[in-house]
């Protein structure tokens, strides 16, 4: 498409944000552009870190000084000048949040318009008084259940969840939910001074005794006698000896509560849930609301009801009520009801358009992965109308299958005719393929890149032999199949049941690399990240993460009990189960790249070995910034520290005292070949792979990271500034450094999420080498690259929701290409004929 060259442009002059190198640009307005380059090549320092962050500044420099605290606001950019640059809105690749009363329907409005909805046009038993909007929430007092607080679901603590062994005495802590340490055992002497059989097996006490000691309310205190036998310490009752001192009982289910409810401890806290189990509401029944709310209903449903179907589901009921409102004699309630129903129907087309159809109202933005997420912002946008503006996203086509990138291009296209200009990071060489304008930013990652490689029209950057993207996107090669690897046997599930997953009979094939395939929301997570890996989790005795997950904000109804089938055969050729999933590998910025991987444990170590730390006798904790003989005092390891300002969101600069190094002058002292601690920190993966390049034991580790394609990370580079793909394949490297033995099953969801097509090779060649050491790899992936170079295929669909959940084809790619109901398979054809 050929750029107008009266167009306006943004100009960029000498932008030096992270490791752009001092760039200048022109960029043109209302157009799609798309930066692209290597993961960590300054795409996205580019386009978020300098462009929309500049936009953000002068946009809130508009507003009031208090109005500005509100805002999560980006560091102001290293930049020299940026004209014409309008304003800017970012969708950006994040996880929902925690909170369970954040939904998506809160997300994109909806949920605000179908309680209008029911207020005004909902069909009232007789006699009802009219209920307000807010009434229908489950997140106000108007409308939350009064028995789960609007949460769906209740806590059950019950005998047999505090006492799993019965057959256990109180002495042997047959009540497994009290403490450990000394509290416990303070409960145990205080039911002997109050005459209690502490010695008998749980079972034999009678059920009276039993039912008081879980859940009595009441708070007795009694003489404790700690050490004193049962008969010794009535004795001394009797005779009112002074004792040790006075012991308050409280009941083993007040004390869960009371723990769960007000505990500063999240270890404490996840200690005593394990105790509770969640079970739907029995008033609301796990609808949320009051049973006034619930009485209303529209189109013979209530509001919980028409919550729980899936956008397609809804848009058809929709269609029939929107046309209600066109005409003008229609009484107030068609009117009100075709008004709403119409804007209700047009938001919910986009999200359709966008391929999430298969997603309901009240599914939860902590179970929606981070592509979803933003393409439900990206519908709320093109609902919005807004002209002249720059959308900046970032990836929008990660998760996406590529029949559903063809529709996310026309929702560009859409903005793009609105009068905006569209601004896209990303490595879909479909979305590059469909630009009006390609910036590429290169050539390599980190220090290497940051240089402006080509910007100008896409078939520009067919000359441009240092683009590593030129070579992907300009490849019209015919790709050869390579020969599959032969399954060493089969793992066969049963009845398998989970979500729109029916009694699915399926083999994975062991020994070998199995790529999962279909279109978003077809079943591929379920059968593999949830069915799958709970079956062999549960036969191999593992725990998976899910069990061991964070608290969030209420009970949780335990989604495990869904999980329905049987492992038949193949799990004695199985020894590991290792999950490699995009959660973040630590929650603070003192978890990072070099502690989780294990690698800093031997670099500590190699400064514990130099002469002067052997002098002044430092050992390896030392040189730990979490530990405080080796951390600066002031900044406690951080790094940094916060600065209030009155009206302006606080600010975090480098701790006066260590100047950002974390540690405290004394242990700076120590150098190993002419770097302290804090230095090593500071490189990148590239570079200390150098650096230690004649050290076996830590180059090995380092090298399988730059293998994974994050050779540009640095080695201290806080956990929470990485993104899912990231630390995904910090945990596959992590995994990589351990000794292959050969029986292990590998599951990875999405690996090449965020990589481009240079990177996504190298991660193959990693996954290559597991299976020929004869380990099993299972992938859900959309990428064609990887599809291509697998051993086997099983395709989930043929739709999404509920017209997906089925086995479509299970087989070697060459049946695949050919199979006509896979919506897979025509664009697996085309990527291997070089299209």
């Amino acid at each position: 498409m050929a750029i107008d060259k009266q167009s306006s442009m943004i100009r960029v002059r000498g932008a030096r944000e992270n490791n752009l190198k001092d760039i200048n640009l022109d960029i043109p307005r209302d157009k799609l552009v798309v930066f692209t380059g290597v993961s960590g090549s300054g795409k996205s320092s580019l386009a978020f870190g300098t462009l929309y962050a500049e936009a953000q500044r002068r946009y809130l420099e508009s507003v009031s000084p208090y109005a500005r605290r509100l805002f999560n606001q980006m560091s102001v950019p290293d930049v020299d000048t940026i004209d014409g640059l309008p304003p800017a809105v970012a969708l950006q690749q994040q996880r929902g949040g925690t909170s369970t009363r954040s939904s998506v329907g809160s997300v994109t409005t909806l949920s605000n318009l179908m309680r209008m909805l029911f207020s005004r046009a909902g069909d009232y038993p007789e006699h009802q008084e009219i209920i307000y909007a807010e009434g229908f929430s489950p997140n106000t007092p108007q409308g939350a259940c009064p028995e789960c607080h609007g949460l769906g679901s209740v806590f059950e603590i019950t005998e047999s969840t505090m006492v799993p062994n019965d057959q256990l005495t109180i002495r042997e802590r047959a009540i497994a939910s009290w403490p450990l340490a000394w509290q416990g055992q303070n409960q145990r002497d205080i039911l002997v001074s109050m005459g209690y059989n502490v010695d008998i097996p749980w079972k034999d006490l009678p059920k009276k005794d039993r039912e008081w000691i879980l859940f009595t309310e009441e708070t007795p205190t009694v003489p404790v006698y700690p050490g004193y036998s049962p008969k010794e310490t009535a004795e001394a009752i009797k005779n009112k000896r002074t004792p040790d001192y006075m012991g308050t009982f409280i009941g083993a289910k007040p004390y869960i509560l009371k723990t769960f409810s007000s505990s500063q401890s999240e270890l404490m806290k996840k200690r005593v849930s394990q105790y509770m189990r969640s079970a739907v509401c029995p008033l609301c029944e796990g609808k949320r609301l009051k049973k006034e709310s619930l009485s209303v209903k529209f189109d013979g449903k209530d509001i919980a009801t028409i919550s729980r179907l899936s956008l397609a589901e809804l848009a058809k009921i929709f269609e029939k009520h929107a046309q209600l409102g066109k005409d003008k004699r229609s009484a107030e309630k068609q009117i009100v009801t075709g008004r709403i129903s119409s804007d209700i129907l047009s938001r919910i087309k986009v999200m359709l358009e966008l391929g999430l159809g298969y997603l309901s109202m009240e599914r939860t933005t902590p179970t929606l992965s981070p592509g979803e997420l933003q393409r439900l912002r990206l519908a709320t946008q093109v609902h919005s109308n807004l002209f002249g503006v720059i959308y900046v996203l970032d990836e929008p086509s990660a998760g996406l299958h590529p029949a559903d990138t063809r529709a996310l291009l026309g929702i560009l296209d859409k903005l793009k005719a609105a009068g905006n200009t569209i601004f896209v990071v990303e490595h879909e060489l479909e979305v590059i393929k469909h630009a009006d304008w390609i910036i590429d930013v290169g050539p390599m990652a980190g220090e290497e890149g940051g240089y402006i490689l080509y910007s100008g029209l896409p078939e520009g950057l067919k000359k441009v032999k240092r683009s590593q993207t030129s070579a992907f996107l300009f490849n019209q090669e015919v790709r050869k199949m390579t020969n599959p690897r032969i399954p060493t046997g089969w793992l066969s599930i049963k009845d398998g049941s989970r979500h729109n997953l029916k009694n699915l009979n399926i083999d994975f094939p062991l020994g070998v690399m199995t790529c999962v395939t279909g279109i978003s929301g077809s079943g591929k997570s379920s059968l593999v990240s949830q069915l799958l890996v709970e079956l062999v989790a549960k036969g191999l005795h593992q725990k998976t993460e899910d069990q061991t997950d964070e608290i969030t904000d209420g009970p949780q109804i335990t989604d495990t009990g869904s999980i329905k089938g049987s492992i038949t055969a193949g799990l004695e050729q199985l020894s590991r189960l290792i999950v490699v999933d995009q959660r973040p590998i630590g929650r603070t910025p003192r978890s990072n790249l070099a502690t989780y991987t294990g690698l800093f444990d031997h670099v500590r170590k190699r400064f514990a070995e130099v002469p002067l730390a052997k002098k002044r006798k430092y050992d390896a904790g030392r040189f730990s910034f979490n530990v405080a003989k080796g951390r600066c005092p002031h900044c406690l390891g951080e790094g940094f520290v916060m600065v209030e300002l009155l009206f302006l969101p606080s600010v975090y600069t480098p701790c006066p005292t260590c100047k950002g190094t974390r540690y405290n002058a004394d242990t700076l002292e120590v150098i190993y070949k002419e770097k302290n601690i804090a230095q090593v920190l500071e490189m990148t993966v590239a570079e200390a792979c150098n650096f230690f390049d004649e050290d076996p034991l830590i180059y090995r580790a380092l090298d399988i990271v730059r293998e994974v394609g994050l050779g540009y990370l640095k080695l201290g580079q806080a956990a929470t500034e990485l993104s899912g793909g990231e630390a995904q394949r910090i945990k596959l490297a992590t995994e990589l450094q351990k000794n292959q033995k050969g029986s292990a099953i590998y599951i990875l969801d999405e690996p090449t999420t965020g990589l481009h097509p240079a990177d996504v090779e190298r991660l193959l060649i990693q996954l290559h080498k597991l299976a020929d050491a004869g380990n099993t790899i299972v992938l859900v992936e959309h990428d064609m690259q990887v599809i291509a170079q697998s051993d086997w295929v099983i395709d989930v669909g043929p739709g999404a929701g509920d017209a997906g959940g089925k086995i479509v084809y299970t087989g070697t790619l060459n049946g695949l290409a050919k199979c006509k109901n896979s919506k897979t398979a025509p664009f697996l054809a085309n990527y291997l004929n070089g299209q």
